[in-house]
């Protein structure tokens, strides 16, 4: 077995931190830069922070990035915990395998798949019944359908590793299954629900595939107006723009570990 010297360590642990987060420093310290070159710098300037503010279409599409994020975390938290409860409770019932296979095959089939698939099922949808129109609601069920595998994993693999002899002292008490799960297994599961709800946030409103298929007028998301502007060449006013999504994530990921850590150091104090 080779041994690799702990200098050495450091050093690739440094020169990859550095490939990562150079880029995402240096985009920062040009969002303040005068100059409408991207690369070239010449004074500070908030410039481009107030030609974002003045920016109808970059507004409204990240508006509209926004709540197709937040109400697409809501409801694939709330479908996935349950699908993730039933994979890791049930047992290998009737239909176990096809049911675990639909849960799991938005991870592995690719997104174009799944958008042109939608797609053609909006299109005859909106023949037969006339409804729906593309936009808001069919990027919401096409970001929903991806983010509930994501959910469901993660809750699987947090009630796996939960005690079961807690919920079956509360069945014992008398309680119901359904009282026991949102009065027990619930809160013993909050930390799983919260970065499910964080990582389909995440993967929602950087959605591209699913969201340039499902779009209708009128209903341009955040994502497919920096692809197309970035096609025609770099604007500083992305650096801006990229810049305070960055400081609202670092926001969200602070918020979140100290709810988490406030969450486990009250478990630990009641279990001790």
């Amino acid at each position: 077995m080779i041994k690799v010297s702990r200098p050495l360590q450091f050093t690739a642990l440094g020169l990859g931190f550095a490939f990562l987060y150079i880029p995402i420093l240096s985009l920062i310290v040009y969002s303040f830069n005068d100059s409408p070159l991207v690369t070239v710098w010449t004074e500070p300037s908030l410039k481009w922070y107030r030609a974002l503010i003045t920016d109808d279409e970059l507004i409204n599409a990240a508006w509209l990035s926004l709540r197709i994020a937040f109400f697409t975390a809501c409801a694939s938290v709330v479908i996935g915990t349950w699908a993730g409860f039933v994979l890791a409770r049930m047992g290998r019932f009737k239909g176990f395998t096809l049911y675990a296979g639909m849960i799991n095959a938005p991870l592995v089939i690719p997104e174009v798949i799944q958008g042109i698939s939608l797609l053609l099922l909006f299109v005859e949808m909106a023949k037969l019944i006339g409804w729906p129109d593309r936009g808001f609601f069919t990027i919401w069920i096409g970001h929903v359908m991806l983010c509930i595998s994501y959910v469901a994993i993660i809750v699987e693999s947090r009630v796996r590793e939960l005690n079961p002899s807690l919920e079956e002292a509360a069945l014992d008490l008398g309680a119901t299954p359904l009282r026991v799960f949102f009065a027990i297994t619930l809160p013993l599961i909050s930390q799983a629900l919260v970065a499910g709800w964080l990582l389909s946030f995440t993967l929602s409103i950087d959605d591209l595939v699913l969201s340039a298929f499902l779009s209708g007028p009128g209903s341009t998301t955040l994502p497919l107006v920096v692809f197309s502007r970035v096609r025609l060449g770099l604007n500083p006013e992305m650096n801006a723009l990229a810049t305070l999504f960055i400081a609202l994530v670092t926001m969200g990921v602070i918020a979140a570990n100290a709810f988490m850590q406030r969450s486990e150091r009250r478990r630990l104090a009641g279990v001790m």
